[in-house]
């Protein structure tokens, strides 16, 4: 992926499955990441863009489904999604008080790519995902701009950076710094070998639930940190699944449920006032917008094969955000608000992840 020191780098392995290559959401072939980070005194946040495939995504759709694991969130286009079973533009990420400029700006661009969209065809359903991001970044600024989509999606590419960059720049996660992390799971089956990669902007949990490869780290941080003696849960997970296993949109909804496993591995308790929003996809099957003269087919797993599935999502999720907190560098922001980033505690502390 790039020089960055990962979880594993610790010396610690989350789960059974073996990994992709870059152990992440890229590991799916055609799937790409892009990120525009915004870091200025009061700004601290940014913009991520999430490709599934490097076609036109209008004309060339993506099963897709969606979960709402608590529903105190923002994001936009998951009823489309639920009721057509597919998505068809970039799956954007950014900051609770953008997500106006985002999906206007996801409109624009897609409208530029796809001169029948309003005219001979129906209109676009832009999928916009937010955490909250006010204590380091000021929202209510909201310095997001059209530009910095255009550019997000612009940038994407198969390698890119976790941690405090893009979306994930004001993030905060088990009190600490978090951010943007990935992972991916390898699935072997009798009729092929298939990848399930996972992708999470974390912004969610209080340090005394922080809980790594079963060791309740937070704890032993805890008694070093005054302000996570007060610290609330207020926060947002946003869960991006893609994988290349072939599955029909009700396989898939039932997959992504399963991300709430690894969420709660590594200690989230699904609070009241988080929203945990996981959207998946398969580029398995390619659904075209124009009605072809004959069937579309679509090539889908059977349910004895299911149970891998899920395992490969849960284990995927619960790195992904362990690597999105141990990517994350301090930041300073809004009015000097800070946040400490988890490597430098472990250094600091003398603090031992096993």
């Amino acid at each position: 992926m790039n020089p960055q020191k990962r979880l594993r780098d610790y010396g610690i392995t989350i789960g059974r499955l073996e990994t992709g290559s870059k152990n992440a959401i890229t590991d799916v072939e055609g799937v790409t990441v892009g990120h525009v980070t915004l870091s200025n005194g009061d700004i601290q946040t940014g913009v991520t863009a999430i490709l599934p495939h490097h076609g036109n995504i209008f004309k060339e759709k993506v099963i897709a489904a969606s979960h709402v694991i608590n529903g105190f969130g923002k994001t936009m286009g998951t009823i489309q999604i639920n009721e057509l079973g597919t998505i068809e533009t970039p799956i954007l990420l950014t900051n609770t008080l953008s997500i106006g400029t985002a999906a206007d700006a996801l409109i624009e661009y897609m409208l530029q790519q796809n001169e029948e969209i309003g005219r001979s065809t129906g209109t676009v359903n832009p999928i916009v995902c937010e955490c909250n991001d006010m204590f380091l970044n000021d929202v209510r600024a909201r310095n997001i701009t059209k530009e910095h989509v255009f550019e997000a999606i612009a940038n994407a590419s198969s390698e890119f950076e976790e941690g405090s960059v893009g979306a994930g720049r004001g993030m905060l996660c088990y009190s600490l710094k978090g951010g943007i992390g990935t992972s991916s799971r390898i699935m072997t089956m009798e009729h092929g070998t298939y990848i399930m990669g996972v992708f999470a902007l974390t912004n969610f949990g209080i340090l005394s639930d922080l809980t790594i490869a079963g060791n309740p780290i937070g704890q032993e941080l805890k008694e070093h940190l005054l302000q996570a003696k007060k610290d609330k849960d207020q926060g947002s997970v946003i869960i991006i699944v893609a994988t290349d296993l072939p599955v029909s949109e009700r396989q898939l909804s039932r997959i992504i449920k399963r991300a709430v496993s690894g969420l709660s591995r590594t200690g989230s308790i699904i609070t009241t006032g988080s929203g945990e929003i996981v959207i998946g996809f398969s580029t398995a099957t390619k659904i075209p917008h124009e009605k072809p003269t004959s069937s579309v087919p679509v090539s889908t797993i059977h349910e004895e094969d299911i149970d891998l599935a899920f395992r490969a999502v849960g284990e995927a999720t619960e790195e992904a955000v362990l690597n999105s907190l141990i990517t994350a560098t301090h930041v300073v922001g809004r009015e000097g608000n800070e946040r400490p980033a988890l490597k430098d505690l472990i250094d600091k502390y003398a603090i031992s992840l096993k």
